[in-house]
C-alpha cells in the first residue's frame, strides 16, 4: 500500500507541455497532476501505447482529440472526465485566466517520452 502527497514543484514536463507532479505509480498504471499556466497551448500529441483518463479539478481549457472515426474539441472545466484511447491524436489549451489542473492516469503506466509522438493540431502551440 502507498500513500503520496502532491509535490509542491513540478517533477518534470510532459511531451506536450504541461507541468507534471507525479503522484502514484503501480504495475497497471500511474497518475500524476497537470497544471498549464493560462494562455499555453501544448503541443498536439499521440501515444504509441498508453491510454489515460483526466479528470479536470481547476481552470478552464479546451481539448482536441481526433481518432480514425471521429474528432471533437470539449471544453475543459472542474468536474469534466475524459479519455484519450490509445493512437488519439490530442492537444489541449487554457483558455481561463487561471491554472488548468487536472489528473491524468495512464494506463498501462508512462513507458517514457518516447512514448509520444508530435503532430499538427487544431492550434499553433506556444510551447
Amino acid at each position: 500500500m502507498k500513500e503520496t502527497i502532491l509535490p509542491e514543484q513540478p517533477d518534470a514536463t510532459s511531451p506536450a507541455g504541461a507541468d507534471i507532479r507525479f503522484i502514484m505509480e503501480g504495475a497497471h498504471g500511474n497518475m500524476i497532476h497537470s497544471t498549464v499556466p493560462p494562455g499555453q497551448i501544448n503541443r498536439a500529441t499521440v501515444h504509441a501505447s498508453v491510454s489515460e483518463f483526466w479528470y479536470i479539478l481547476e481552470g478552464a481549457g479546451e481539448i482536441w482529440r481526433r481518432d480514425d472515426k471521429e474528432e471533437r474539441i470539449p471544453a475543459l472545466h472542474p468536474g469534466v472526465a475524459i479519455d484519450i484511447p490509445v493512437g488519439t491524436a490530442f492537444q489541449y489549451r487554457n483558455i481561463g485566466a487561471t491554472d488548468l489542473k487536472f489528473i491524468c492516469i495512464s494506463m498501462p503506466p508512462w513507458q517514457g517520452d518516447h512514448e509520444a509522438s508530435h503532430l499538427m493540431g487544431a492550434w499553433r502551440p506556444t510551447v
